[in-house]
């Protein structure tokens, strides 16, 4: 059976609770540790990516390179100070391009 791996970037605090659900996790605080975990998380083939939302604002031009990439899955969540919007927006960015139209957040 494939089992995919699945690693979550960002601040210690934010992240700790992760490790219950068997989910690797990479504390990184600045902009390079953030960089340089994300590219080891796609050297190593892991499937899915969680960022903290304060780390993506951090490594925006590494998480955009790997957009258009069938894996691994870049997925932004919340930070332990609650959420910023960003993850909202990701997914509403995602499904205009798929579909061609803002149908899940009509304004």
């Amino acid at each position: 059976m494939l089992m995919y791996k699945v690693g979550v970037v960002g601040d210690k605090d934010s992240i700790m609770g992760f490790l219950a659900l068997g989910i690797d996790i990479f504390p990184a605080y600045d902009s390079d540790e953030i960089k340089k975990s994300i590219h080891k998380l796609v050297e190593d083939e892991y499937a899915i990516i969680y960022i903290t939302e304060q780390a993506s604002l951090l490594a925006k031009e590494s998480i955009a390179k790997y957009k258009d990439y069938q894996l691994p899955a870049i997925i932004v969540i919340p930070g332990i100070g609650g959420s910023m919007g960003l993850g909202m927006n990701e997914v509403r960015e995602s499904s205009k391009r798929a579909i061609g139209a803002d149908i899940l957040f009509k304004e």
